[in-house]
């Protein structure tokens, strides 16, 4: 698509300043601890998969970091400290298995005051990225919003929202906030007249509204690579610009397709002239399309998901959300997930993704975790994070690996160390005191708390979040899939069996867990990399290869095709590393905890079985 608009928006930044926010030059950081040679590079976009600096291709996993931003009790930032931040981090990388998060950054906390960025702010917030960074977790900063902003809402309203400063809505004569009869916070999206209108003037930049939040998004950005380190800046992935848009209203004639077309497009092209002139010419932006693009609901879902925008490239990322609502609403959906219930929504945004040429990442996914629907959680959850892994089901996963398309980055919301113990005051009503749940509209996501030590605890099952994922392939993933064997209940949830017909396989994985990739080699030096939950402790883990066989793998090295090393970032976790050394050749890893002490005889017959089954699935 011509990007003349973007090319003419570079000239003017240049010609008119570039904003730069002045900062300390970072020293240089040390290596992050248990750091490997091929760790720390930076991530760009090619052939539609996120790709490392030894072309490997990555797959990011994680949470967003948080939903505190949307308080007051912070000041917008995710954590009261960077001590907090730092706590988190490490839960996050060693409970939760996540190498990246979506950091919440306010625009209300960011510029206060019209045309002042709040270098306080800009501060704190970049101390508690750092602190992530240096757990070795890949950051993407996100402007997040929600119902425009929390300045738009009465002190006695049942909602409130984020986003937008204060001085913004008092630019506008906007309508006394209601939503009618709304039992759904987002309802207000549609049928709240005061953030309909007030959404609908960011848009059409009025008052000059949306030139002053890209100020403060160039500032903010120029800001964050001055004072991180090139080492930590390498570990930014991009910019989310702005969190589920939405035209607030159309225009007479005016359909959801052209908005996208005409308004939120330009929109992404002129931050992503911001970017640039900040200093991020090498990161993506994180195009998120109309939040109901891809709505499961007929009566919500609107026609979009940047079908006009031509072949977005590298510079780009097609970035986008799923909540099931049927299943939220607890009227659309009366039952559990099922075996592959999201593989055709996943699939959609796979496919959307490769129409645009680039690549693909679920930013916000996840399924309330107490009230009415909780039930719901365990297999919503556990469907979700299937179809993130493979596009078939897993009914249908052994006969047919290679219809698997590429393996989804995902962030799933959220990551709240104050669950349950916050203390918001919902409007600036001292009467309205929000402690329990996300203190936001009724909201209870998190997957992590405090207990009463102060130490961060999952709230969901380990088994589903700290879960194996290829999160760096030395070639082109071909499948993969994983069965984490989680709980709904007292029920273990085995949706992809090893069939029987694998019997030497089927006998080594038993009741366990297990993971396994296939993968094409492109003659990079850098291993293949899979994450190792908790629950794969390295003497009671097998590995079955064509690349070798292994129970309790060695340490890694240079000469050692199957190995295991710590992660970066000196939290405890664990990766296992394979390394090939040919180009163009399929390879096979199978890993699972479900062995005791196999015999050498055993792991030969199943990896008989397992090169055999390759070659007629996927070879």
């Amino acid at each position: 698509m011509p990007n003349i608009r973007t090319r003419l928006l570079v000239v003017l930044v240049v010609l008119f300043g570039s904003l730069s926010v002045a900062g300390p030059t970072p020293a240089t950081a040390a290596p992050l601890p248990d750091s490997l040679w091929f760790d720390q590079t930076p991530l760009t976009v090619r052939n539609g998969r996120f790709v490392d600096g030894n072309g490997r291709e990555v797959v990011l996993r994680g949470y967003n970091v948080s939903g505190e931003t949307k308080l007051k009790e912070n000041n917008g930032l995710p954590f009261a400290s960077t001590a907090d931040a730092r706590k988190s981090a490490t839960a996050l990388r060693a409970l939760g298995g996540g190498n990246s998060v979506r950091f919440l950054l306010s625009w209300a906390y960011a510029e206060p005051v019209r045309g002042q960025v709040d270098i306080t702010y800009l501060a704190k917030a970049t101390d508690q990225i750092r602190a992530f960074l240096d757990a070795g977790i890949r950051v993407y900063p996100d402007f997040h919003q929600d119902l425009y902003s929390r300045w738009l809402f009465d002190t006695d309203s049942w909602y409130t929202g984020d986003g937008a400063p204060k001085w913004a809505v008092d630019l506008g004569d906007y309508p006394d906030e209601y939503c009618g009869i709304c039992p759904f916070w987002g309802q207000n999206i549609t049928s709240n007249e005061a953030v309909k209108q007030s959404t609908y003037d960011f848009w059409h930049n009025e008052y000059g509204l949306q030139d002053a939040f890209l100020d403060t998004a160039q500032k903010t950005m120029t800001y964050l690579r001055q004072n991180l380190t090139a080492d930590r800046f390498a570990g930014v992935v991009g910019f989310d610009p702005y969190n589920e848009p939405h035209a607030g209203s159309y225009d007479s004639g005016q359909t959801s397709r052209t908005w996208e077309r005409d308004v939120l497009w330009p929109f992404y092209e002129r931050f992503r002239a911001r970017m640039d002139a900040a200093g991020w010419q090498d990161k993506p932006l994180l195009a998120e399309p109309n939040l109901f693009w891809n709505a499961n609901l007929d009566f919500q879902k609107q026609e979009g998901g940047l079908l006009d925008t031509g072949t977005l490239g590298p510079r780009y990322v097609f970035n986008t959300h799923f909540y099931d609502q049927k299943a939220i609403s607890g009227i659309f959906m009366w039952g559990k997930a099922e075996d592959g219930q999201y593989a055709g929504d996943f699939g959609t945004v796979r496919d959307r993704a490769a129409a645009t040429g680039t690549t693909a990442i679920i930013s916000e996914f996840g399924h309330p975790l107490t009230g009415s629907v909780s039930d719901k959680a365990p297999t919503v959850y556990k469907a979700m994070y299937q179809a993130l892994d493979s596009r078939v089901k897993g009914a249908s996963w052994w006969s047919n690996p290679a219809g698997s398309g590429p393996v989804l980055s995902g962030s799933q919301w959220q990551w709240d160390v104050y669950n349950g113990r916050h203390h918001e005051l919902m409007n600036d009503n001292p009467d309205k005191v929000q402690t329990s749940g996300d203190a936001w509209n009724g909201e209870d996501l998190s997957a992590v708390r405090l207990d009463d030590s102060g130490t961060p605890v999952l709230r969901q099952d380990a088994r589903l979040l700290d879960r194996v994922y290829p999160s760096a392939t030395s070639g082109t993933t071909v499948a993969f899939t994983y069965e984490d064997r989680s709980r709904d209940g007292s029920t273990t949830l085995t949706w992809n069996p090893v069939p029987s017909s694998l019997a030497n396989v089927a006998q080594l994985v038993g009741s366990g867990q297990y993971g396994l990739l296939l993968w094409r080699s492109n003659s990079g030096t850098a291993p293949t990399e899979l994450h190792l939950p908790a629950t794969f402790p390295t003497a009671s883990t097998t590995v079955v290869s064509d690349l070798g066989t292994a129970y309790a793998p060695p340490s890694y090295g240079s000469a050692t095709p199957v190995g295991v090393a710590a992660e970066p970032g000196g939290t405890g976790s664990r990766r296992l590393l394979l390394t090939d050394t040919d180009s163009g050749v399929l390879h096979y890893a199978l890993v699972t905890n479900g062995a005791t002490a196999p015999s050498t005889a055993l792991l030969t017959a199943a990896r008989s079985e397992l090169s055999t089954w390759a070659a007629q699935k996927a070879g």
